[in-house]
């Protein structure tokens, strides 16, 4: 049953409209996806979220929502929502003021500093941060700070390799292009499932109507996955796919490309080097050669292959599913390379960048300026491994806490992660996080992993913040700027989350937190800003009587595309002007940029990077193993969000989902019974979960949901417990990663699975 708590804090959001039996609708958007979905939030006569439906006049979402949308009245709502700093003394925990929380963090900060130096510091970054107003613009001003020799993220759990293929090819590993799925006729997906992802590196509402859009106008989608999933069902065709073979598939679809002279860079001729090499790369991976390792016939592949480069207008779009698997960064690449070869890079249809109205803070630099990336310029402490982009493996974490010696790890910041759940060999972690001298916390939750905190600091709920969406802008199939107000107050005294961000790398310089004024060290960020977009500091900041988060998103979006560059164009756009259209300002459908857009020391894409070519021998290798045994693969649903929506009750009552999945002969030839326990075992671990025959699933592959495990003692979650299911990282050997990019492999892992 679901709990009803009373509002903590008055309305102050704009009212959009009043309904005849009184209630009141505010508008506002979907802080959870890359769906940006708009939304109708309706508050009855005590100020509670009564209903939330779809904005169908939003000029992005026209109408679309999914059911997550819909629940960000019970997250506000939430009784198990932390809403106080707490500091936790032993086992117990202990609400206390603001004032309290900093003086225990600087406490701890300064005793893990004078102990071990910063080399002693570091902190995770989870996903949320990135649909954050105020994590994703201030997360830096603390890194900058504080200067943590190493830091850890979601990124190398789920992306990495995207990030290592657009450096390299593109000169930014934010710079990242997907498919004008709006317009293409031809649509290839593989590694992602849109149906329950709502979009990943694609920013687009509703895409399960885009499919079924493409076929109506005669178009094809191919969906190439392990799993026959809700958007294969969409599509004309499924082509299940031996987990951790994707690069091999598209390396021989390029070998047909070349064979068969179907090559063109079309309208990025000129534009391009590393052909040759390319060429000469593939010449090995032919159809036949890799048919049996991907479970792919060679007919197939060669089908593929020339009905995408003959395609007028198509797209090949490849996400997590490529990315989180042992050859992850060559997938990734040549997703990339497919599209450039077929000449469907750079064209209506085809595969473009996306041009935000806001021009992102992370796409200023670039290898032009820097020079090209030096991966492994140093290794962590333990394993050696070699830094990527700053960053390894975040299954190191664990053993750079638990293992004694110069540099070991004793403060920890946690930024809206949950890793304990969400990182692979996770019990590893589990068992390392008692042993800090220092955990803080910013999560609006005690979950499996700030349970172990000494102070949690809370941020707000997703009605208690403004919002405007940055990054993902930068991938989305249109242009478009939506601002929703904050709908809530904050209770009385509350610190705003960029404030925590920058008092906390105040602290980890050593500096006391009663010498602490947040509006120097605003101002100093947004000068540092200002000289990124080429304004002069000195005339810049008199203009504003505010700072934090909205000033530097005024920033970019004067001296965005559409921008007024504060009056140089004075019909340009202001963060003023978008606040005037509650429906947000549509900006027009995605355009060719790549001129524009590529920072290479060449200033050409990079078809052909060294380091990417480097790892084909593994592959090469990799394609004369024994092909046999039972393999695990990673699921989403529709009704999640990583390991965070779980304790809310619409969202998880019902049919358990934390099931593995397992094709009926496969269930037959194991001895498994459908709603029976599997044992599944891997050199990581060992799970009992409950089994689900299905032939959704390819001969040789079974399947779990990450993001659950919420049985742990000492949480606060309610709902999430009732409905705990299993940790699937539980079986992900910290190891296992993609060498190119530390990404952790998640996908393919090797499992013996028997009854249990």
């Amino acid at each position: 049953m679901d709990v009803h708590v009373e509002a903590p804090t008055r309305v102050i959001g704009k009212l959009h409209r009043t309904e005849a039996d009184g209630t009141r609708v505010y508008l506002r958007q979907c802080p959870l996806c890359e769906c940006m979905c708009g939304l109708e939030v309706s508050l009855d006569a005590d100020d509670h979220v009564k209903l939330i439906r779809p904005d169908r006049e939003d000029v992005w979402s026209k109408g679309f929502i999914c059911p997550k949308g819909t629940t960000l009245g019970k997250l506000h709502e939430d009784p198990d929502r932390i809403r106080t700093p707490m500091i936790r003394e032993g086992d117990a925990w202990r609400e206390v003021s603001w004032d309290e929380a900093f003086a225990k963090c600087e406490e701890l900060i300064h005793g893990v500093l004078a102990d071990g130096g910063i080399e002693a510091m570091t902190a995770f970054i989870g996903n949320p941060a990135g649909h954050s107003f105020s994590l994703s613009r201030f997360g830096a001003l603390l890194m900058g700070q504080a200067n943590f020799p190493s830091i850890y993220s979601a990124g190398t759990v789920d992306q990495w390799p995207k990030n290592v293929s657009s450096v390299l090819m593109y000169g930014n590993m934010w710079k990242i292009p997907t498919v004008d799925i709006r317009r293409t006729d031809h649509w290839i997906i593989m590694g992602g499932n849109p149906q329950a992802s709502g979009g990943s590196l694609l920013a687009c509402p509703d895409q399960l109507a885009e499919i079924d859009a493409i076929r109506a106008r005669g178009g094809k989608v191919i969906v190439i996955d392990p799993r026959r999933t809700g958007t294969a069902d969409h599509a004309s065709e499924w082509i299940p796919i031996r987990p951790g073979t994707d690069a091999a598939l598209l390396l021989a679809m390029a070998n047909v490309i070349f064979n068969e002279d179907l090559f063109t860079l079309g309208a990025v001729e000129g534009k391009v080097l590393g052909v040759e090499q390319l060429r000469e790369a593939v010449t090995e991976f032919t159809p036949d050669r890799v048919a049996e390792f991907c479970h792919v016939p060679a007919d197939t592949i060669r089908r593929l292959a020339r009905e995408f480069a003959a395609a007028e207008r198509g797209g090949l779009y490849g996400r997590i599913g490529l990315c989180n698997q042992e050859f992850g960064t060559l997938a990734s690449w040549m997703v990339d390379v497919i599209n450039i070869i077929a000449g469907q890079f750079d064209k209506v249809g085809g595969m473009m960048f996306g041009k935000p109205a806001a021009d992102p803070l992370v796409w200023k630099m670039n290898t032009a300026m820097t020079g090209e990336p030096e991966f492994g310029k140093w290794r962590s402490r333990v394993r050696g491994a070699p830094e990527i982009l700053g960053q390894v493996p975040a299954s190191c974490l664990a053993e750079e806490i638990a293992t004694p010696g110069p540099g070991q790890i004793k403060g920890f910041i946690n930024i809206a992660a949950n890793p304990t759940i969400s990182v692979p060999d996770s019990q590893q972690l589990e068992d390392a996080l008692p042993l800090l001298d220092c955990m803080i916390a910013i999560d609006c939750y005690m979950n499996e992993t700030t349970r172990f905190a000494h102070v949690l600091l809370p941020g707000p709920s997703p009605l208690e913040s403004p919002h405007f969406d940055e990054l993902m802008w930068g991938w989305a199939v249109g242009s478009a700027a939506k601002w929703s107000d904050q709908l809530f107050e904050m209770p009385e005294g509350t610190v705003p989350e960029w404030e925590i961000l920058a008092r906390l790398g105040w602290l980890c310089t050593g500096q006391k937190d009663a010498d602490f004024e947040f509006s120097v060290l605003d101002d100093g960020w947004f000068s540092t800003l200002c000289m990124l977009y080429g304004r002069d500091p000195e005339t810049t900041l008199p203009l504003y009587d505010f700072g934090g988060p909205e000033r530097m998103i005024d920033l970019q979006v004067r001296m965005g595309p559409w921008g007024d560059r504060y009056g140089e164009n004075p019909d340009g756009l202001t963060l003023e002007k978008i606040k005037a259209a509650p429906h947000g300002i549509d900006l027009g459908p995605m355009v060719p940029r790549v001129d524009e857009m590529i920072g290479t020391p060449s200033g050409m894409i990079e078809l052909a990077p060294e380091y990417i070519l480097s790892d084909l021998p593994r592959l090469r290798s990799a394609l004369d193993r024994d092909p046999e045994g039972y393999v695990l693969v990673s699921r989403r649903h529709i009704r999640s969000k990583n390991t965070w929506m779980h304790n809310v009750k619409v969202l998880v009552k019902g049919k358990d989902r934390c099931t593995l999945l397992v094709h009926p002969d496969d269930a037959a030839e194991l001895g498994l019974i459908d709603g029976a326990d599997a044992r599944v075992s891997s050199e990581a671990g060992s799970i009992e979960v409950p089994v689900e025959v299905s032939d959704e699933m390819m001969r040789g592959v079974v399947s779990l949901p990450h993001g659950w495990g919420h049985n742990k003692p000492g949480t606060r979650l309610s709902v999430a417990r009732e409905y705990a299911g299993v940790n699937s990282n539980l079986l992900a050997p910290g190891h296992f990663v993609d060498e190119l990019s530390g990404n952790a492999a998640v996908n393919g892992i090797p499992v013996e699975v028997a009854p249990a």
